[in-house]
């Protein structure tokens, strides 16, 4: 008869979200050239402005090992629309702000991805508090419809629409 295996072992204790998900993206990451985390965990430092906010590392492209005097990777930089040409112009900057940051030479040339940098959706601001007349307003002329979760909407609805006229 087979002997059982042992039980898994515990550790015991609290482990940070991003140690258990860095295992994870680790092999994804080394597809695209990245050694480790640090270059795009840490763009934001390494980056220099408006670079940090406005663009990001898409993938390294590594010299190939039979060339005699390695120079260094290639970064591919994903930006947002608009900012390519000047990306192409300030790439030197880029690369050096990275290797000044490593210590050593990492990147030898930055390129424009082919892909773009999708800009994130900004937060939705707080509602603006609409006088109690406009509400009453709103409330009086959705009162007759039957349908609680229509009602709910038009009055959202109505909040909405007065709100940004007001603002």
């Amino acid at each position: 008869m087979a002997s059982k295996s042992p039980p898994p072992k515990r550790s015991n204790r609290t482990v940070q979200l991003g140690d258990m998900i860095g295992k994870a993206l680790d092999p994804a990451l080394k597809k695209r050239g990245f050694a480790g985390r640090d270059l795009i965990a840490h763009w934001q430092t390494i980056a220099p402005p408006p670079w940090d906010k406005i663009s990001m590392p898409d993938k390294l492209v590594w010299p190939r090992r039979d060339r005699p005097d390695p120079e260094g990777a290639i970064l591919h930089l994903r930006c947002l629309e608009g900012h390519g040409l000047a990306l192409t112009h300030e790439g030197q900057a880029i690369a050096s702000a990275i290797n000044r940051y490593f210590g050593y030479l990492i990147v030898g040339s930055v390129r424009l991805s082919p892909m773009p940098l999708v800009a994130e959706s900004r937060r939705a601001e707080a509602p603006k508090t609409l006088p109690r007349a406009a509400i009453d307003s709103i409330k009086t002329r959705t009162g007759a419809i039957e349908d609680d979760g229509l009602r709910e909407a038009l009055e959202k609805l109505g909040r909405g629409v007065l709100g940004k006229r007001r603002g």
